[in-house]
């Protein structure tokens, strides 16, 4: 199984972390050449490896840590997602909730990338926790999961214990879903909390 992140700003480097931690290799990618990435990846760990974006899209499971409406340009890079899990990390907040069809964020961008398993996830901790050690107090910091797709939900959720994270899924992404996303200047009630689960 291969992983990489689109995006390498505060919430993209912050997953990258979460990978080297545990020695998991990780493409990242960005609009920046990969030489570009190249200081800040190295500083993180040998695990996260600078691509193209045509690169980085070949991998199995594909984070989407980009400004929000940047998914559009990510999502035609390639004709179709088929195959491809896709862990949408990304926040609307600020976005008009007009401009979004009165639909959650999730399943906007969720349209776009056609073929995919799609799941929310890893977006409701603030970077710095989410760089952080997912060990703590006894217990192992929570990820919020939310998809349309049953079968989409046990590979991210391994992944999240592979990384050290406890997994809890919300159900579809208009339900569970919307307890994790902006709304206009609204953030949903589990944005930012910080969970935890005992061992």
């Amino acid at each position: 199984m291969s992983y990489s992140i689109i995006g390498f700003g505060a919430v993209g480097q912050a997953l990258a972390r979460a990978f080297a931690r545990k020695g998991i290799e990780v493409a990242v990618a960005s609009r920046r050449a990969p030489e570009a990435l190249a200081t800040q990846a190295q500083a993180i760990g040998p695990a996260v490896i600078p691509k193209t974006l045509q690169d980085a899209l070949r991998a199995d499971v594909i984070f989407l840590a980009v400004p929000f409406w940047e998914h559009r340009t990510i999502a035609r890079a390639l004709p179709n997602w088929q195959g491809k899990t896709l862990v949408d990390a990304t926040n609307a907040y600020g976005v008009p909730v007009d401009e979004l069809g009165g639909l959650p964020s999730s399943a906007v961008t969720a349209r776009a990338f056609t073929g995919a398993k799609f799941v929310k996830g890893f977006n409701h901790l603030a970077a710095g926790l989410l760089a952080a050690d997912p060990s703590v107090k006894g217990g192992r910091r929570v990820v919020f999961l939310a998809s349309d797709d049953d079968s989409a939900v046990p590979l991210v959720a391994a992944l999240c214990e592979r990384l050290g994270f406890a997994p809890v899924w919300l159900g579809t992404l208009d339900e569970g879903g919307a307890l994790v996303q902006a709304r206009g200047r609204n953030w949903a009630p589990l944005i930012f909390q910080d969970l935890v689960k005992p061992d």
